[in-house]
């Protein structure tokens, strides 16, 4: 396409009405950006109501297994110097 045959297209495509906007077009707008709003403040929620459970279950199970506590030992130690006995 050379640049008279643009530039004609383009002047058409000026010339020509805009296109008809649906008359509720802003109401079904703000219908669906107020469900897009209530979905992600639920889910915002859902995954705080989430890490606070898993925060909870994490120090209930780090109070009774106690993980920072050194096991007791499986084996006895080595008993030398009785000999003289």
């Amino acid at each position: 396409m050379n640049r008279p045959a643009r530039e004609a297209a383009a002047r058409r495509i000026m010339e020509e009405s805009p296109p008809r906007v649906p008359p509720d077009l802003c109401a079904e707008a703000v219908r669906r950006g107020g469900r897009i709003l209530r979905r992600r403040r639920a889910a915002r929620r859902l995954l705080w109501l989430l890490l606070g459970a898993a925060a909870v279950a994490f120090t209930a199970w780090a109070l009774t297994a106690q993980p920072w506590v050194e096991p007791p030992s499986e084996t006895t130690p080595p008993v030398t110097g009785w000999e003289g006995w």
